[in-house]
């Protein structure tokens, strides 16, 4: 099961920086200038869970494999991009195929790095990407449109019922929102197929200078009030300090974090809110071999949940034994709920919770 999230932005606000500390690489090249990341980078990153540590010390297992998550690091963006100005026609392309955007502002000053806008001002660089995707997806709805009235004029019924989820949608756009806001009630799926840049769920990143990094700024509050007014989340990070704690051993990297006064990394903020723009959810299998993490959306019921580990799984599901996290730890793992009553039988309508410790029965 892959979900990725695309990380956008105007050109040298700190992606690439961003996307080599995610995945401790240097496969994304910085540097300053515009299209310096021609082709996307991907990396998939461990999600950090303390839960997972909590498991394996007490299910004695041998090691720990935590879930992941896909990030893919997207040229910048330019004013005009969806005329094709900067080479934006394929970063567009780009950023219809990911689940969500991570949208990275600049909140620094800093005169050696060029600002393509000429000065630093993340709102309005918010709303020229926001603007060229809305362009974008409103010049693809309305390159559809005629050809679905014509079949809708012959009464396809298809046709009919794709034209009514499009229009508010079309008007949101024309009105100047983005298509997020604008969804039918219960037919996500049908406009996640549209594959429309606007409809995807969007986390701002500020991009701060290293004596902001934990405080934050007066860039990054005016990006806090742009994201409250749209329900969007916001985290702050300084990339060149994530750049460098993104090297360090455990300990090192507690120290580095403790002297700069952040009690965790910003990347490990950055992940966990990029899992829940995604409405992840995380199950568990603990065993003397592994105590390993699953990722699955929110609302996954049990059979569909035992699919992530093998098809067969759910293809001969029985139930379930279902011990919720707290409880696990609480007794002390399997033998220890089981005897206070704290081990479950789930069926195939069980909606499986995060956090909970599963063991799958199955027949094939």
């Amino acid at each position: 099961m892959g979900f990725n999230c695309g990380i956008v932005g105007l050109p040298n606000v700190g992606k690439s920086t961003l996307f080599n500390a995610l995945t401790a690489t240097a496969t994304a090249q910085a540097a300053n200038y515009p299209f310096c990341t021609i082709e996307p980078n991907v990396g998939r990153v461990a999600v950090p869970d303390p839960r997972l540590d909590k498991l394996v010390a007490i299910g004695k297992s041998q090691r720990e494999v935590p879930t992941s998550l896909e990030f893919v690091d997207i040229a910048g963006l330019v004013r005009g991009a969806s005329k094709g100005e900067g080479l934006g026609n394929q970063f567009l392309a780009n950023i219809r195929e990911v689940d969500a955007i991570i949208h990275v502002l600049r909140c620094f000053e800093d005169d050696d790095i060029t600002h393509v806008e000429g000065g630093v001002d993340p709102v309005r660089d918010a709303e020229i990407i926001e603007t060229e995707l809305m362009l974008a997806d409103l010049d693809s709805l309305e390159k559809r449109l005629p050809a679905l009235e014509k079949r809708a004029r012959n009464r396809d019924s298809e046709a009919v019922a794709q034209i009514e989820i499009m229009q508010p949608i079309l008007a949101a756009l024309r009105d100047g929102r983005p298509a997020r806001t604008a969804i039918p009630a219960g037919e996500e799926e049908t406009v996640r197929r549209l594959q429309l840049m606007t409809s995807k769920p969007v986390l701002y990143v500020c991009n701060v200078d290293e004596d902001s990094a934990s405080t934050g700024n007066a860039f990054s509050e005016k990006v806090k009030a742009k994201a409250e007014a749209e329900g969007a989340a916001v985290v702050i990070v300084s990339a060149a300090i994530e750049a460098e704690v993104s090297q360090l051993e455990n300990e090192e990297r507690r120290e580095f974090l403790e002297g700069l006064g952040l009690s965790d990394s910003g990347l490990d903020r950055v992940i966990a809110a990029g899992y829940k723009l995604l409405g992840l959810s995380t199950y568990f299998t603990v065993g003397p071999k592994e105590a390993r993490a699953w990722t699955i959306t929110v609302g996954t019921k049990a059979p569909q949940a035992a699919a992530v580990i093998h098809n067969d799984f759910e293809r001969g599901f029985i139930a379930c034994e279902t011990i919720a996290f707290d409880d696990y730890v609480r007794y002390n793992g399997e033998a220890g709920a089981k005897e206070a009553g704290r081990l479950r039988i789930e069926g195939r309508d069980y909606v499986v919770k995060d956090g909970d410790i599963l063991l799958f029965r199955f027949n094939v």
